[in-house]
């Protein structure tokens, strides 16, 4: 051997040991036997910066996966660890250790015939040996479990059912289904996907709806007796809106747990059913987590980033009818402009607010040049007097696919009703709006096509009081396969719309119209 190579040898030595002597935090691989499955269970963990070194206890977090995946796919697809360790580092979130148990195709519950006691494994065995080997807070309230997909029904169903064990629930795109979408599922699918689990394989209709898939199903165990019994349970939701059958599910569960008064956090954010929307909820999902260690009440979610700035000021015009402003440049263009007309009972000083964002856009290139119109919450010129008048002598530019719409709050009702008029509009936004459901189905009913070429965003807060239509008007809007976009963010009908929520719809409108 060449003294190179001894040298090089050498050199490898105590980074080898250094790797063998059990000072690795992120491990995967590794196993536990389980007696009640007969056999043996992977797991990973990762532990918190400074585990080996710190004379502390953690809490913990259990990551469930997906079906197909596996329990590398947290750390490998959802970057727990870098996601994690930058969150403790800037001191968003307590150190905690994440365990992400193999989860097989069962859902993470036991199966009907008793022939896989996957949940009675997690519960008996895999809990008391993640509390035995490492240095856990072992108690309910330092136990949380999310996951997202199969592992989101995992994550809602364990805490909900075993409060004993866990106390914080955080499920991602829960695959669930009401009792009517488990009764009308394909045969092939749900013999393989839910009859397997809980009985009735072979059976359709209300066959399917046997005593084992109650005990698991949100729709009848949140129902059943005092809900009080689970007023101790911290939950956050969070949805995608291109989701298709997990649309009404999760929608419909928000509902309920609204009925039944069920404090929760629900989000419905933009994206599907992928790593990178999962990956997107942890930063504010991770905080929710956080404070429920700490007995505290949930912080919020974290807020926009973006520099603050200084927005425009510019000239508003009180017409009479309706205030507008014109874009910067207008005075020194012979061009015409795309409109957006907003209904609401604004004060003038958040009319200002509305047209600086706007303006501020406009300067840096990311908005194009708009004329902003603001009419009364109940309008009723628009079509027939206010639009003629701006088409023919403000430069506004003419044609349905230059016109947009924007309503507040009950201003939304004008707004909604104007949408639906065929080729008048190009797109509307809804901020918090009733949304009239049966208008929607009439209009979809008279004329589909013409509906297709007017985009609505409904966006909404998780506590707002027209949860249920908002919620419908979004279900019905997927089953028809018509696009829209859809929005839960967190607070309530007396938090202002937030500069972030209105940046989204002008750049919502700006897509439709430069489309």
């Amino acid at each position: 051997m060449r003294k190179g190579s001894l040298i090089f040898l050498i050199a490898l030595i105590p980074l080898a040991t250094m790797f063998a002597d059990g000072d690795k935090r992120i491990m995967e691989g590794l196993s536990m036997h389980s007696a009640i499955l007969g056999q043996e269970i992977k797991y990973t963990i990762v532990l918190p910066p400074g585990y080996e070194r710190a004379s502390k206890n953690y809490p913990v977090v259990y990551l469930l996966h997906g079906l197909g995946d596996n329990e590398s796919s947290w750390l490998e697809y959802g970057r727990i660890a870098q996601i994690a360790d930058q969150a403790v580092a800037e001191k968003e979130i307590v150190p905690m250790i994440f365990v992400m148990p193999q989860g097989f195709r069962n859902y993470y519950v036991n199966d009907f015939a008793g022939t896989f006691l996957y949940e009675d494994m997690f519960v008996k065995e895999l809990v008391p040996f993640i509390d035995s080997r490492y240095n856990t807070i072992p108690d309910s309230r330092h136990r949380a479990v999310m996951g997202y997909s199969m592992g989101g029904f995992g994550a809602l169903i364990l805490p909900a059912l075993h409060p004993d064990v866990f106390s914080v629930s955080v499920p991602l795109s829960i695959s669930v289904r009401t009792d009517e979408q488990y009764m009308t599922e394909d045969a092939s699918e749900w013999n393989e996907q839910w009859g397997r689990l809980f009985g009735g394989v072979g059976t359709i209709g209300q066959e399917r709806l046997t005593e084992h898939y109650k005990k698991y199903s949100p729709f009848h165990f949140f129902r059943q007796g005092d809900p009080g019994r689970f007023v101790d349970l911290r939950l956050f939701i969070d949805n995608g809106d291109d989701e298709h059958t997990l649309c009404r599910s999760n929608e419909e569960l928000h509902i309920l747990l609204r009925d039944l008064h069920l404090l929760h956090e629900y989000r419905v954010r933009n994206g599907g059913h992928e790593f990178s929307y999962w990956r997107s909820a942890l930063p504010n999902a991770l905080r929710f987590i956080s404070d429920s260690f700490g007995g505290k009440p949930y912080r919020g979610d974290i807020p926009n980033a973006d520099k603050k700035s200084r927005y425009p000021r510019p000239d508003i015009q009180d017409r009479g009818k309706y205030m507008i402003t014109y874009p910067p440049g207008y005075t020194v263009a012979s061009r015409q402009y795309p409109t957006i007309y907003m209904f609401g009972d604004m004060e003038y000083s958040r009319i200002q607010a509305i047209t600086g964002l706007a303006h501020q856009g406009m300067n840096e290139g990311k908005l194009p040049p708009l004329i902003l119109v603001f009419l009364n919450e109940n309008e009723k010129d628009l079509v027939n007097q206010i639009i003629p008048e701006l088409e023919s002598g403000s430069n506004a530019r003419s044609g349905y696919r230059f016109r947009a719409l924007i309503g507040f709050e009950e201003g939304g009702v004008a707004a909604l009703q104007y949408a639906l008029m065929p080729e008048t509009f190009t797109s509307c936004t809804l901020f918090d709006a009733p949304v009239d459901t049966s208008l929607l189905r009439e209009a979809l009913t008279v004329n589909k096509p013409a509906m297709k070429k007017t985009w609505l965003l409904i966006s909404n807060t998780d506590n707002d009081m027209d949860y249920t239509s908002n919620g419908q008007a979004h279900i019905l809007l997927r089953d028809e396969d018509m696009y829209h976009e859809y929005r839960v963010v967190e607070g309530g009908r007396d938090v202002q719309v937030s500069n972030e929520r209105l940046t989204e719809a002008f750049n919502f409108t700006s897509e439709k119209i430069h489309r």
